[in-house]
């Protein structure tokens, strides 16, 4: 299956350890669509001297409802950007869903655009 929808995003950057040359944000989300709920998670990123190059990585878990089906999930996020060419990544944990959504497996993507996010998520769910 495959749906789409809108996102709104919070990231607040938090405190780094001491001697940390990275940074570290925490992440809010409220997904709408066919994905409803919110998520809650941390980034870490790290930027070159070479300008346009960069990578974060991420885990959010989700509390959601999706075809009417409720539980949580983590997503993992892996981002690059090569002298301003993206890449990104973002995969269901494996065995990472609970309640009616156990067994969830998929993949999003994220586009962000005239300052709207939206993502694509493409899944597969067992039978009930």
């Amino acid at each position: 299956m495959q749906i789409e929808g809108t996102f709104d995003v919070k990231l607040t950057p938090q405190s780094a350890a001491e001697g940390q040359t990275w940074g570290r944000q925490t992440i809010t989300k409220t997904f709408h669509g066919a994905l409803e709920g919110s998520s809650r998670g941390e980034m870490l990123a790290a930027g070159t001297a070479v300008k346009g190059s960069a990578g974060y990585v991420a885990l959010e878990q989700v509390s959601a409802t999706l075809e009417g089906r409720h539980g949580t999930f983590f997503l993992q996020h892996f981002g690059l950007m090569d002298k301003g060419a993206p890449t990104l990544t973002v995969s269901v944990i494996p065995d990472s869903a609970t309640g009616e959504l156990a067994g969830l497996q998929g993949t999003m993507s994220i586009d962000i655009s005239g300052g709207q996010h939206r993502y694509t998520f493409n899944y597969k769910l067992p039978p009930r």
